[in-house]
């Protein structure tokens, strides 16, 4: 096996980050999320690979909070595009757990199947590296194992660590992940070590026959009682590691000016505002419904998996005590 010592954790993360923007979760003040490494400072912030998910996820990684898409210049009657912003940097998103990879699949089956591609997507996800992190003893507010996840086996990983007492397992799985290998080779030696037992998730759900049961509970009377306590507030969907909505807005001045997208959630009554004013989904009750739907029901009709990953965040976020298990749980008693 090949093993690094705890202690030279930052000198991997220095080798990688000279030639990579390395992604590594982090405790920064208040918030929590994977952050460039380049940005930290001891004094400030922590890094917490042993923590079990920070709040914020990776995703932003190939998907970002907000992005340039591309900026044009009106002449005459022609509007011309200036500059497209497709970014190629490589980037290694360190220590992700196996529900986030699983989600970054879900982000594929979006953006890059079904007869269209998203260049801006494809540009970041073809130059990004994964290193998970298996996870042996999972929280008690994940519940990924119920979801198809498998934690301490990341698909689409490019390395898999594997932590034990004295430092990590460095896994090579890909051929990216031979690459950046080759970075930090002086800092990794052989040695047999022995690894925790995986203990699995205490939180359980039986999410199995779900999607077919939800195809004749649209007007079930749950919807209401669940959604009552909703703020709408959407912290679910921007903590969670799968949600994918966006607007598209134009910042101009002039005759100049661009295009960038940004995250939106269906939690909201804009997302679905149409331009003579009506909204197919006006109530709180309607937008809730939605957005359950589409993680149980139609997201597996298109795909062949549920957008959850089981991460627990947003049980663990939501101000007003709304749980994804506890719908499944009366989904399946209903």
């Amino acid at each position: 096996m090949k093993v690094f010592k705890r202690a030279k954790l930052e000198k991997v993360l220095d080798k990688l980050s000279a030639s990579y923007e390395v992604h590594v979760p982090m405790k920064r003040g208040a918030q929590s999320g994977f952050f460039d490494y380049r940005t930290y400072n001891a004094d400030f912030d922590e890094l917490v690979l042993d923590v079990l998910n920070v709040l914020k996820p990776p995703k932003e990684a190939v998907f970002p909070q907000t992005e340039k898409m591309y900026s044009f210049k009106q002449e005459g009657q022609d509007v011309i595009i200036d500059k497209v912003y497709e970014n190629e940097d490589k980037r290694i998103v360190f220590g992700m757990r196996s529900c986030d990879l699983m989600a970054i699949s879900c982000l594929d089956d979006v953006f890059l199947t079904r007869g269209y591609v998203d260049t801006f997507y494809k540009k970041r996800r073809d130059n990004t590296i994964f290193v998970a992190n298996a996870c042996y003893s999972p929280g008690r507010q994940c519940f990924c194992d119920s979801m198809g996840v498998n934690p301490v086996e990341p698909e689409l990983a490019d390395v898999v660590l594997r932590e034990y007492n004295e430092g990590y397992v460095w896994e090579i799985k890909t051929e990216k992940g031979e690459e950046i290998t080759a970075l930090i080779a002086d800092l990794l030696e052989e040695k047999d070590v022995n690894l925790p037992e995986p203990k699995g998730c205490t939180l359980k759900v039986d999410y199995e026959g779900v999607d077919k049961k939800l195809k004749g509970m649209f007007e079930h009377p749950m919807w209401e009682r669940f959604s009552e306590p909703c703020q709408t507030c959407g912290i679910c969907t921007y903590t969670c590691p799968t949600c994918h909505c966006f607007d598209i807005q134009v910042k101009a001045w002039g005759e100049e000016g661009y295009r960038f997208r940004c995250w939106d959630s269906c939690m909201y009554r804009e997302y679905t505002q149409m331009a003579g004013g009506h909204n197919p989904r006006e109530t709180a009750k309607e937008r809730f419904r939605n957005r359950f739907l589409h993680k149980l029901e139609f997201f597996n009709e298109r795909y062949g998996k549920p957008l959850c990953t089981g991460c627990g965040r947003c049980i663990f976020v939501c101000p007003s005590g709304v749980s994804i298990v506890k719908i499944i749980e009366e989904i399946k008693g209903a």
